[in-house]
Formats: C-alpha cells, sequence, structure tokens
C-alpha cells in the first residue's frame, strides 16, 4: 500500500486529529498514516483535549482512544458528534468490550479497531470510516 492515498482527488491531504494518552499510539498512527500523505493535524492527550482540537482544526477525521484522563473516549465523541453529526471517528481500543463498541456506535463512531493493530489494518480502517473502501 505505497501509493498517496491519504491524498484527495484536489491533492489536499486528508487531516487526522489523534486523541490518545499514550505517545506511543500517537507515534504508531503517525507511523501507519503519515507515508500515506494523511496529514496529522492536532495531537490531543485526553477527550476534552481532543474535543478543544476538534472545533479548532476541523479534521477530515479522529482517532479516539477509550480510555483516557480527564474525559473519556465515549464522552468526547458524543461532544464532537454535537458539533458535527457527520464527524467521522474512529475508535481505538486495547478493550474487544462488545458494550463499550455498542456504546461508541450509539455516540455516532462510524468505526472501532482494536489495539495492538497492523499499519495496514490501521489504513484500511481509516479508509473506511472516511468512506474510501
Amino acid at each position: 500500500m505505497d501509493e498517496k492515498i491519504g491524498v484527495k482527488e484536489n491533492g489536499i491531504p486528508y487531516k487526522i486529529l489523534i486523541v490518545d494518552d499514550s505517545p506511543l499510539i500517537h507515534k504508531m498512527i503517525k507511523k501507519g498514516l503519515l507515508p500515506l500523505g494523511f496529514e496529522v493535524v492536532g495531537d490531543a492527550k485526553n477527550g476534552k483535549e481532543g474535543v478543544e482540537l476538534y472545533k479548532k482544526l476541523n479534521p477530515d477525521l479522529v482517532t479516539m482512544d477509550v480510555t483516557m484522563p480527564i474525559m473519556d473516549g465515549v464522552a468526547a465523541s458524543e461532544e464532537i458528534m454535537k458539533i458535527n453529526p457527520n464527524a467521522n471517528i474512529l475508535m481505538l481500543s486495547a478493550m474487544g468490550d462488545n458494550d463499550i463498541k455498542k456504546q461508541a456506535e450509539e455516540k455516532g463512531v462510524r468505526n472501532f479497531i482494536t489495539k495492538p493493530f497492523k499499519k495496514e489494518n490501521l489504513a484500511k480502517s481509516v479508509m473506511d470510516t472516511l468512506g474510501m473502501a
């Protein structure tokens, strides 16, 4: 998957906001998406920061962790969906918990990927979430 799938037809990259309290996950997401042409426009360590950055940056997609301090991913997703009901949110979680997944989907989360993930799976999930697949 070498092609620049992260670039729109008009040549502008898809903008990604990463919301996760793990610096390692931020690094992994960037490593998986930047070579494909995606642009990471923001990094947030918790859901509250994520919501604030979403308002400022208006990204094409948000990668959202479930378990974070201050505001968890489900609550942050709900807040983002109030701002933009068409927001593209990809939930990342170490927990394959169906209850969490159901809660997230009810709040408007479009896709779900379980950590740890492979770069290829991340790229596919991002494409699916953006409706590119």
